[in-house]
């Protein structure tokens, strides 16, 4: 493999860069002969912080080279060698790092020190060209590791540029010459992404369908760093693992044992494999945040209840073992399971766990997380059935997107064969695989197997810095100005350390990131709003930021003046800010690999200049120029403190909030399976039916609601009686759309239809 070395600089912590002596002369020579004579970069750092400094923000260093003795040529030297190398190498435990020095005995250095260190090397005793030579074999023998199986196997191919004769048909990029869009498309991305856009007719990358040459390698070193007996690499999202996982277990009749919170994806495994759905409902605080299921409902006696009185179950399947259960892990909202707990409750009435990991592939590389996530190392017993996990290491890790992982962990008793769980998998991937992707999975795994830990830490203490600073912005607001404003975040308000209770923000954001329990959510510190919680059941995820908006308070009381949350995340959309997610009075970022401080100064500015326009009401034309130009009428003479008062007084007149909660804890009759009711739309025997007509009427589609996001009605669900709070829920949702124009939320299952200005909800049901 061809190594550019100069795209692997090395770095030089010394203080002789300008030094008149012959210390100083030989590492200007040296440096010298590094860049002319060997190919290299040298980045040259003056003091051992500010080498610390320049070493943490990047990761591209080739070598490091530290110089023992700055503290004795520079007494305003504040740090050791010792500090700067131990601190080094816990960052990376790989990186070359090379100790000169040019006074003194070898045993001045503390062995702890030279059990870090690649390498020593005399400042004046070895030549130039000796010295140099060997850093340069130190940069490419460590440049040549850091490419992980497939990558590098992918990357050496690229580089021999060899004639295709083969699919695709750009053929390395050339195909995209010929045209003058292509040659756009060309220069935008680069020569490398085409070169590597390769074809299944490669040998040397190895087949994803059978999992062999360093394909096979990389998803078993997969398997390896996130703890699971096989990985799978999946290419069309963990959409496409649930349907992976769920088709090679379940078959028509089935019973599957749901979170009514998963994902679409899981909803569509129901239907796939033609199963009978028994839910499992999660709980919800006054705010509108989704919290976990009860404990109680893993258990065997539950479960079977839940079978026993579901009308659609024939008796004669009602004493079969459910053959999957899927639960949420975590929550969109950071609540993050002790998963050890439910698998000792599901394993005695379920024969396969399934959790949806999708947003939380980084749990295994942080003890923050421990026994919260499904490939966690405990003792469990012979018995305990297979274990199979989703993961979207493209969402919070680095794949590319849609690049996904498939985790299984063998049962006790039963192991899952690999070549009948592939019959699955081939079924549901592509003969014409994405390389780039395999090579961004890949290389994920290794950056979490190299410094996972140590990056995982910085994401936590990043994340715990900004809801400190949130929590105190509020309170200089507050203290210049009693009746003053900031938004909130949904967090623990005091923790105890060391036996005495403290502010959250006056934490030492170090112990927070340590202890996983002031994130364990308790009945005794109810901040969560979570009634009758079981202990260590759950946790919040301290980088799942969900801000809270003025409007409602803890115990679900509506306040005179409120802020609804969408407002406040269309206005940082607006200054290039995207979140996650947006409830009424909250809404989610996520503090990621990605993340920096300037990211998050850009942020807490944004919402500083929010809660300024919000205060002096600015005209909404100021704010939202679009909205108003569009609807002129309605907005063009409101200010931005009374169009956020306007929606929040239509929500508390109309209980939304209530409407929503007693909405979601309804499982509505089923009249057929989720199968049978897409068979209906297959087979044409559907209509379009409006909201206002659908009471007594079947929906032959699910129905998602965008906030929460997450299915108010599957489609075989009948909108009677018992749906009733469903049917006040969505017609408030119509209403609200109608009095409110520009705010047609996300539904769904749902069309509109408009007649005399007014929108009307319809969805397809079952024909009568």
């Amino acid at each position: 493999m061809e190594i550019t070395k100069r795209e692997w600089p090395i770095l030089v912590i010394s203080g002789q860069f300008d030094a008149r002596n012959d210390e100083g002369f030989r590492l200007r020579q040296l440096t010298r002969q590094l860049e002319e004579v060997e190919g290299c970069r040298v980045i040259p750092s003056y003091t051992y912080e500010d080498g610390y400094e320049i070493f943490r923000s990047r990761s591209d260093f080739g070598c490091i080279l530290v110089d023992w003795d700055i503290p004795e040529e520079d007494p305003r030297e504040g740090t050791t060698a010792r500090e700067l190398i131990l601190g080094m190498r816990k960052r990376h435990r790989k990186v070359p790092i090379i100790l000169l020095t040019g006074r003194g005995r070898m045993d001045r250095i503390p062995s702890e020190v030279l059990r870090q260190v690649n390498d020593c090397l005399w400042k004046t005793s070895e030549t130039i060209s000796f010295m140099a030579g060997r850093i340069e074999s130190h940069v490419k023998d460590y440049v040549r590791a850091v490419y992980p199986p497939f990558f590098g196997a992918m990357v050496e191919y690229a580089n021999e540029f060899k004639f295709a004769w083969h699919t695709p048909g750009h053929m390395g990029g050339e195909g995209f010459l010929r045209s003058p869009a292509g040659v756009a498309l060309f220069k935008f991305f680069g020569e490398n992404v085409f070169r590597s856009d390769l074809s299944v007719s490669v040998p040397e990358l190895g087949s994803l369908l059978e999992h062999s040459g360093v394909v096979g390698d990389a998803e078993n070193n997969s398997a390896r760093v996130f703890g699971a007996d096989q990985t799978y690499y999946v290419l069309n999202g963990t959409s496409n693992v649930n349907q992976i996982i769920w088709r090679s277990q379940l078959v028509r009749d089935d019973i599957a044992f749901v979170d009514r919170n998963c994902h679409k994806s899981l909803n569509y495994a129901m239907v796939i494999t033609d199963a009978y759905p028994v839910y499992m409902i999660p709980r919800r605080n006054k705010r509108g945040i989704i919290g976990p299921v009860r404990l109680s409902e893993f258990s065997p006696e539950s479960i079977r209840r839940k079978i026993r009185e579901d009308r659609l179950i024939p008796d004669g399947l009602k004493g079969n073992l459910v053959k999957m259960s899927a639960l949420t892990n975590s929550t969109y909202d950071g609540v993050c399971y002790n998963v050890v707990n439910i698998k000792r409750q599901l394993e005695k009435s379920v024969e396969n766990l399934h959790f949806d990991e999708a947003w939380y592939a980084y749990a295994r590389f942080h003890p923050i997380y421990k026994d919260h996530y499904g490939m966690a190392d405990d003792e469990l017993d012979e018995d305990h059935p297979p274990i199979f996990c989703s993961q979207s290491t493209h969402k919070l890790l680095t794949a590319f997107s849609q690049a996904s992982m498939l985790h299984i962990k063998d049962g006790g008793r039963v192991k899952i064969d690999p070549d009948e769980f592939n019959e699955s998998y081939m079924m549901h991937g592509s003969t014409s695989p994405q390389y780039t992707m395999i090579a961004s999975l890949d290389v994920a795994t290794r950056m979490m197997d190299d410094n996972g830990q140590t990056m995982m830490n910085d994401i936590i203490l990043g994340a715990i810095r900004l809801r400190q600073k949130v929590v105190r912005i509020g309170q200089d607001l507050r203290k210049e100005n009693g009746n003053d404003w900031f938004f909130g975040m949904w967090q623990p308000r005091k923790i105890k350390v060391d036996g005495k209770i403290t502010p959250f923000e006056q934490v030492d954001p170090e112990f927070l990131a340590s202890h996983q329990e002031p994130w364990v959510m308790s009945s005794q510190n109810n901040w969560h709003g979570f009634e009758e919680l079981e202990e260590n059941h759950c946790m919040l995820d301290p980088i799942k930021l969900t801000f809270t908006t003025p409007g409602i308070d803890d115990d679900g009381n509506m306040e005179d003046e409120g802020i609804p949350a969408s407002i406040v995340t269309d206005y940082l959309i607006r200054n290039g800010i995207v979140c996650e997610k947006t409830d009424y009075y909250s809404f989610l970022l996520l503090n990621s690999l990605g993340t920096t401080e300037a990211k998050q100064g850009t942020l807490l500015s944004a919402l500083l200049r929010f809660r300024d326009l919000y205060d002096a009401d600015t005209p909404l034309r100021e704010v939202f120029p679009g909205l108003v130009n569009e609807y002129p009428d309605a907005y063009g003479k409101v200010g931005l403190k009374q169009h956020c008062n306007d929606i929040h007084s239509y929500w508390r007149e109309h209980r939304i909030l209530d409407k929503m909660q007693d909405a979601f804890q309804v499982i509505p009759d089923q009249a057929m399976k989720p199968s049978e009711a897409y068979h209906q739309v297959v087979r044409k025997n559907v209509e379009f039916v409006e909201l206002d007509q659908m009471m007594g009427r079947t929906p032959a589609v699910m129905m998602v609601p965008y906030p929460p996001g997450i299915p108010i009605m599957m489609g075989g669900e009948m909108m009677n009686e018992k749906a009733g709070p469903i049917f006040e829920y969505l017609k408030l949702r119509q209403d609200f759309e109608n009095a409110f124009p520009g705010y047609e939320s996300e539904i769904h299952g749902v069309e509109r239809t408009e007649r005399g200005g007014e929108k009307f909800f319809r969805t397809l049901c079952v024909k009568e």
